[in-house]
């Protein structure tokens, strides 16, 4: 894998835009069944995310392409399902793959949107559940709640480690760096600790009010 990315780094790092496009597509691929399984997306967003202290790339940028991405790709996934319902579980190349669409049809009847939520941290599940949540009769309503906050969260989760690191490294070793990059970290953690509680409440609400994410009777 490192001999993978250090080419790729070394490459993007002095082409901007095409380091945005890369983070663009690792996001979107990553979120296709079959083929989000196979492609390394969330290490190559970590490790592009690196890039930003020392002014190679963007925040702004970087977080705007993993987040579109991931927006296409599990949007246009849900789509597919939603447009095909059940069929589409049972045609190439998912039939290729039964155990992982076993497992993420098992994961939503059990989590129901929560299983929205937490698929995006869960490879290779991340690159089925979306469809699988489409097939299976969610409302494109109900998913989007779900699946914007979940790609919003796991963005800044995929971010914000390669930027923090690579910025503490830069200071001890007195290395130059961008100082308004601090700035944005601190507002970042922020939003992203606000989604997350707000999240968790909303969670608790459902679960006490017998919403959506009731599990499958057995």
């Amino acid at each position: 894998m490192t001999s993978f990315l250090d080419p790729l780094i070394a490459f993007v790092s002095a082409h901007a835009w095409l380091a945005y496009l890369t983070l663009f597509l690792a996001a979107l691929l990553e979120a296709v069944p079959v083929v989000g399984a196979l492609v390394p997306g969330s290490t190559i967003i970590l490790a592009l995310s690196a890039l930003v202290p020392g002014g190679e790339l963007n925040l702004w940028g970087v977080l705007a392409s993993a987040i579109a991405g991931a927006l296409l790709g599990d949007g246009a996934a849900y789509m597919a399902g939603h447009r095909s319902q059940r069929e589409i579980l049972n045609v190439w190349p998912l039939t290729n793959y039964p155990g992982v669409v076993a497992q993420s049809e098992t994961f939503f009847n059990r989590w129901g949107a929560l299983a929205v939520f937490f698929a995006r941290f869960v490879p290779p599940i991340r690159a089925f559940v979306p469809i699988t949540a489409g097939a299976l009769g969610m409302p494109p309503m109900k998913f989007y709640s779900v699946n914007i906050p979940a790609i919003l969260v796991w963005a800044l989760a995929h971010v914000l480690p390669g930027v923090l690191a690579i910025t503490a490294l830069h200071e001890y070793a007195g290395l130059p760096h961008h100082e308004h990059v601090g700035k944005h970290l601190w507002m970042l953690a922020v939003l992203g600790g606000a989604l997350v509680v707000a999240f968790g409440v909303w969670t608790i609400r459902r679960r006490h009010g017998g919403g959506i994410i009731e599990p499958a009777k057995r």
